[in-house]
């Protein structure tokens, strides 16, 4: 099968009737089935254009998995002690085996990466190596460039769309397009969101409960503090700080938080964290992909109104949040608050999974005067769209007051005029107010 016709089959395959991502059984597997993922037609269109691509993402957010169902060899470093040898006597003996070859946790032998890019350029093909990995190595270890050779994929913990929880009517590809929001109504309640924020998005848990769901991700955060920070950095470090860390960024997730300010949150016996000791735990993490921050949008304005350019503060996945502060669906229904932070970490997860798909970057704006919005979803001149999230269908007008002030500041000669103005609820019905501004439900927001 060549990478076109895979790149066919996986369009082919991106939805069932039902608008949902459907699973598909993969005899001979330990997991029995594979539920599809928006990322598998990126992946194929991508292999059609690059001679290797690089999948990126955290640990467990089914990297390998999703390499595996269209790579015809592989070779896993992480398990394979023989190949990690071979790498350092003879690493181009990796590189021979049926196309897509899949290498899989390359950043364990990073001077794979040189030898990968001399095999795309001898062969002179497209569709030659899947690579994987968990960890952004340090740049000079890539410091040969791939431009021309690798594409960049980044795969995120599993949208409410692929988890089955969300129908897609209300497509993120089509509002950018310009169609009109159609009418649809989504259920999912507050309890059912919460339960949903806390499992989070991670593919292995769809088999299990909501309870082993939870506990898993809290082992996963104290595995990541007590192991792959230093994996990452190279330098020692105190897990207890990390995880107290973490514990900040959880209670700071959607917000502006300083290094300074999440610096002084961790405290404990021995002091303050100093802000470089805190800035290195951070790097740590991005490397890692656990933390994603949101960029700030800088469009041209008409007023004199001057933006912020601080980014915002995200885990990958909000379940990281909760399981850094031991909370569960209950305390979310306490503090609503904080569950209002959470869910709008969750949409911005989601539109960065859909926003990928059409080659859209997603952004968040503030200025001097307070203004703030949410999510902006640029695809390029002429192609944007803004989004505020609201937890509770009673702050829908706030929602929209601010998206329209915002409209207003945005010189729209030069950035063209959005393609929409949304507010992002939990719960209830699609539809355009007279005003222009579209009230869409998440579970009905899709790629």
């Amino acid at each position: 099968m060549t990478p076109e016709s895979d790149r066919l089959g996986a369009r082919n395959r991106v939805t069932g009737r039902n608008g949902h991502l459907p699973a598909r059984s993969v005899g001979g597997n330990r997991q029995g089935e594979y539920r599809l993922r928006i990322a598998d037609g990126e992946l194929a269109d991508r292999l059609a254009s690059a001679g290797a691509v690089v999948i990126e993402g955290p640990r467990a957010s089914g990297k390998t998995w999703t390499a595996r169902q269209i790579a015809r060899s592989e070779v896993l470093l992480d398990v394979d002690e023989e190949a990690r040898r071979l790498a350092r006597l003879e690493p181009g003996e990796l590189l021979v085996g049926r196309t897509p070859r899949l290498i899989d946790e390359w950043q364990l032998e990073p001077h794979l990466w040189n030898h990968v890019r001399h095999a795309v350029d001898d062969r002179q093909a497209r569709g030659q190596f899947i690579l994987t990995g968990s960890a952004v190595p340090p740049d000079d270890i890539t410091r040969h460039s791939g431009a021309g050779r690798f594409s960049r994929l980044r795969l995120r913990p599993m949208s409410l769309y692929e988890l089955g929880r969300a129908t897609g009517a209300v497509s993120l590809r089509a509002l950018i397009g310009g169609e009109p929001v159609p009418s649809a109504e989504a259920r999912l309640n507050a309890r059912e969101l919460a339960g949903v924020v806390c499992v989070g998005g991670w593919p292995g848990h769809l088999p299990a409960s909501a309870g082993q769901a939870q506990r898993a991700n809290r082992d996963y955060l104290a595995e990541v503090c007590r192991v792959d920070v230093e994996r990452a950095n190279g330098v020692r470090h105190n897990p207890e700080r990390v995880y107290r860390l973490m514990q900040s960024l959880a209670r700071n997730v959607a917000t502006y938080a300083t290094v300074s300010t999440v610096a002084a949150d961790v405290g404990g016996s021995e002091g303050p964290l100093m802000d470089h000791t805190a800035r290195r735990y951070l790097t740590a993490l991005e490397r890692l992909m656990l933390v994603e921050n949101q960029p700030p949008w800088a469009p041209h304005l008409r007023s004199r109104s001057r933006l912020r350019v601080s980014p915002k503060r995200h885990f990958v996945d909000p379940s990281l949040a909760t399981a850094a502060l031991r909370a569960d669906p209950g305390y979310l229904l306490k503090d609503v608050t904080w569950f209002g932070f959470l869910f709008e970490s969750m949409v911005v997860r989601d539109l960065r999974i859909y926003a990928q798909a059409i080659d859209a970057g997603v952004y968040q704006y503030r200025d001097n005067t307070g203004l703030e919005v949410d999510a902006i979803v640029d695809a390029g001149p002429g192609r944007w769209a803004a989004f505020e999230v609201k937890l509770g269908t009673g702050r829908i007008d706030d929602g929209a007051r601010s998206l329209l002030r915002f409209a207003e500041r945005v010189d729209t000669s030069r950035c063209g005029k959005p393609a929409v103005l949304g507010v992002v609820v939990h719960d209830g019905y699609a539809y355009t107010r007279p005003d222009g501004v579209a009230v869409i439900p998440v579970g009905a927001l899709g790629p």
